[in-house]
């Protein structure tokens, strides 16, 4: 796979080269094990050298017309569609992604290049009227400079692009530091993707390194006057106490632990499909996945023995085999965190009604219920293939479970009565909930973000606007003004 070999270098003002501390990211196949690539990682120096780049090259792609700046995302549309088989292969090989999360992840990538096209054009500026006579208010939407872009390792390659490409659409320079574990389709493919899309050089950088290495660099440097990260709350808060005390704007999406409720009305067999595809879609690794399944008592029997039957038939193994349901977890840490936190639970009285074994990063799917109400399982994120099914009595005792939690991110209703669920949803405290689907959703011109520990702010749409531009205040006086002294 020739991405692993081309493009294991740091890729700085428009060069690619290697970083140039002391040890090496070694970017592994988290199904087999196999070493993918081996790049020496970035220092201070680098972070350093790729914000100031960035810095030069931001003034005159801020002052270059939208819509040339559009025809970069035409390019980089086209550069995926002609790769799209090697990226997928790329996916697979170092997310562990099944085929069917592959293409998810591209056709999404696709949709926010079209949208950041649009994008491009979109800001619009103002004139305000002034209780001064002969004054005139124009509004300007400016770029907001440099963006630092913090990205995951579960949807690295559209969590990259989703930040980056409208930070660059809207006349920002962009430094990307992809997560460790996926590296290539985190980090270097897209600064590959808009090297080959004519970007010029210094407005996309791509550092590749760890915070053992680098600390607080990335965030404390004075050049970003923004940063978008996705990625854990417990990270997120100490992102955002950082970019607090340089008065940075800190965009985070951090984590979930969404709700998916079944009422008594709800077509059974169709909330199930919502369910399993909900809950065990990439092993379980995304953030509006949906850790607990809420069931009416009323149709608990029926739907729990549908729900187990159906996660009976998922086939885990090989990601590269277009059978397989689930794949291997990212890393050894958390197939191990995962599977300790099963038997801890089922420790503490929980009923397994299905107990997955782990061989090697393979974690087989788990279906626990009879959890205790104090159970630490049902307060925090799985990343990983284990559904609770929590029954319920009425929907007032609904939206309660639903909200005992710290997040508050996705989620989803299943009734009958369309209203009637728009009625809970409202109730519920998530940024983003369905009504009758599952809760891993994104669209490209919608808001997308979470309440309480699921983050702040929002991306998508009109949100990218807010995100990485700011707004200023020019004033005209036509005519002499009159000063008190």
């Amino acid at each position: 796979m020739s991405f692993f070999t081309e493009l294991a270098h740091q890729y700085i003002d428009g060069e690619w080269r290697p970083g140039s501390g002391s040890w090496d990211i070694i970017d592994f196949n988290p199904y087999d094990g196999e070493k993918l690539a081996s790049i020496p990682v970035a220092t201070a120096v680098e972070v350093d050298q790729a914000y100031r780049a960035a810095e030069r090259a931001q003034v005159p792609w801020g002052e270059t017309n939208p819509y040339a700046r559009r025809t970069v995302f035409e390019k980089a549309l086209r550069v995926i569609e002609d790769r799209e088989q090697e990226i997928t292969e790329t996916i697979i090989a170092e997310l562990g992604g099944t085929h069917v999360k592959a293409a998810f992840e591209l056709h999404l990538a696709k949709e926010f290049l079209r949208e950041a096209m649009q994008l491009a054009l979109r800001p619009e500026g103002r004139i305000l009227p002034s209780p001064v006579d002969g004054k005139e208010n124009r509004v300007y939407r400016l770029p907001v400079g440099v963006v630092g872009v913090i990205s995951p390792f579960n949807f690295p390659f559209l969590l990259s692009i989703k930040s980056v490409a409208p930070a660059l659409a809207l006349g920002n320079a962009v430094v990307l530091k992809p997560h460790q574990n996926t590296p290539i389709c985190g980090g270097s493919l897209v600064g590959k993707l808009f090297e080959d899309a004519g970007l010029p050089p210094g407005v996309l950088n791509v550092v590749i390194t760890d915070i053992a290495e680098i600390g607080d660099a990335l965030l404390e440097h004075p050049v970003p006057r923004a940063i978008s990260f996705t990625g854990s709350d417990k990270v997120g808060r100490h992102v955002a106490t950082v970019c607090a005390a340089s008065f940075k704007r800190a965009i985070l999406e951090l984590g979930g632990n969404s709700a998916l409720i079944v009422l008594d009305d709800a077509d059974i067999d169709y909330a199930v499909d919502a369910a399993v595809f909900s809950r065990y879609v990439h092993q379980g690794q995304v953030c509006m996945a949906a850790n607990r399944v809420l069931v009416d008592r009323s149709v608990e029997k029926e739907f729990t023995e549908k729900f187990v039957a159906k996660v009976r038939t998922l086939k885990v193994g090989d990601p590269s085999d277009p059978a397989t349901h689930i794949g291997p977890l990212i890393n050894s840490q958390q197939a191990d965190a995962v599977t300790a936190l099963v038997d801890q639970t089922v420790e503490a009285g929980a009923t397994a009604l299905l107990y997955g074994g782990t061989e090697g990063n393979l974690v087989s799917p788990s279906v626990l219920t009879g959890i205790a109400t104090d159970s630490p399982i049902l307060g925090q994120e799985i990343f990983g293939p284990v559904a609770l099914i929590v029954p319920f009595d009425g929907e007032d005792e609904a939206v309660r479970i639903a909200n005992d939690t710290p997040y508050g991110l996705s989620g989803a209703v299943h009734t009958a009565d369309i209203e009637r669920g728009v009625r809970i949803a409202k109730r519920i405290e998530t940024g983003m909930i369905h009504i009758n689907d599952g809760t891993v959703h994104d669209e490209p011109i919608v808001p997308f973000g979470g309440e309480k520990h699921s983050g702040s702010g929002r991306l998508n749409g009109e949100s990218m606007i807010e995100a990485f531009t700011t707004q200023k205040w020019i004033s005209v006086q036509h005519g002499r003004s009159r000063f008190p002294f």
